[in-house]
């Protein structure tokens, strides 16, 4: 059984979630990481598969949304010009970016025989938040080998906290990481899932919020050293559905995700990379030309709000999921870098 914020009987917003409050409960969604811990060197690499059959091939509807750009990514400029996902989505530290990329291109390739041959080439998606503080960033420790294992792993049921591309982040002044979470959406024509997962590496201690109080205000006089006050980390979120949508909807309910971030007490500073990438796996859009049109349906956008909704909601569970999950972590020059628990276990409860 997942554990998270709820374990604390903290249950953020009105909405259920899905079975495993994970952005695996979008049916055909798997996670997967590979983590690399040795002393200074703490990072790795995150995997999202959209769906288990050949993505370039039968390609899903996609956009992406730049909250605040200081960050480097690839392969958003082509999901915002085709509207359309081709390749598994990737998360790693800033100067990996390359080696992972290089490395999903590889896997699209053996993949994928006619990519460059009868075809065009792929567009493969890379996000990253910047490390530095935990991992030896400068010894680009991640090889190609690690990327395809996280691929490879891939799994419905996936640790969160300090794994993968979150073993080194900080969020918060706190250990954070990887978090997930759900939000069911009830319509009169069926009940769809939204998932989100993300990668946190923002904030510091003072701003903090857990279900509207102030806890890092009650906190912070005990983090160790003081923490710096200006924010240089980012997030990248990723939000997957099997809700029916048009591109243009799909990028307005992802746009959504800035309410759950900053319901956790972000400012979306200006050295913060904030990047939302969406996709959807109701529809599958063909890679080779068909004889004749084909039909994408879409829900209607009286119906949105509910969607609206769950992307907030979930965005601000999934931040809060990737503290709680975290362990304490001691990297480089010897900074440690404690978990959210730590604090909870000893100051939430008796407070309330």
């Amino acid at each position: 059984m997942k554990k998270g914020i709820r374990d604390y009987n903290i249950k953020i917003g009105s909405m259920a979630h899905g079975k495993r409050n994970s952005v695996s409960d979008v049916p055909g969604v798997t996670v997967g990481h590979t983590t690399l811990s040795d002393g200074d060197i703490q990072t790795g690499v995150t995997a999202v598969l959209p769906h288990q059959d050949n993505i370039f091939r039968e390609k899903l509807i996609a956009a992406s949304h730049v909250i605040n750009g200081f960050g480097k990514t690839t392969g958003l400029v082509q999901i915002d010009e085709l509207g359309t996902l081709e390749s598994p989505i990737l998360l790693t530290n800033t100067l990996s970016v390359g080696t992972v990329q290089s490395a999903l291109v590889d896997y699209m390739l053996n993949d994928t025989p006619e990519i460059g041959r009868s075809t065009g080439t792929v567009n493969t998606v890379v996000g990253e938040c910047n490390d530095m503080v935990l991992n030896d960033i400068r010894r680009e420790s991640i090889q190609k080998e690690d990327v395809w294992n996280a691929i490879r792993t891939a799994s419905a049921d996936f640790e969160e906290g300090a794994v993968g591309a979150g073993r080194g982040m900080v969020c918060y002044s706190l250990k954070g990481g990887i978090g997930s979470s759900s939000r069911l959406i009830p319509l009169p024509h069926g009940t769809y899932t939204l998932g989100v997962l993300v990668l946190s590496n923002f904030g510091f201690i003072s701003d903090l919020m857990i279900n509207g109080r102030q806890f890092g205000m009650e906190i912070k006089d005990k983090i160790i050293p003081p923490e710096d006050t200006s924010d240089k980390g980012s997030i990248i979120i990723i939000a997957a559905t099997d809700l029916p949508v048009s591109q243009l909807q799909l990028k307005r309910i992802i746009k959504r995700s800035a309410a759950g971030l900053s319901r956790t007490g972000s400012i979306i500073g200006n050295g913060s990379g904030d990047i939302v990438i969406g996709f959807s796996t109701a529809s599958r859009i063909p890679h080779q030309k068909t004889q004749s049109p084909f039909d994408i349906p879409q829900i209607h956008d009286d119906e949105i709000d509910h969607a609206f909704r769950a992307a907030g909601e979930a965005v601000e569970e999934a931040v809060l999921n990737s503290l709680i999950n975290s362990e304490s972590v001691t990297g480089r020059n010897g900074v440690t870098k404690k978990s959210l628990k730590e604090f909870l276990n000893n100051n939430y409860k008796n407070n309330t």
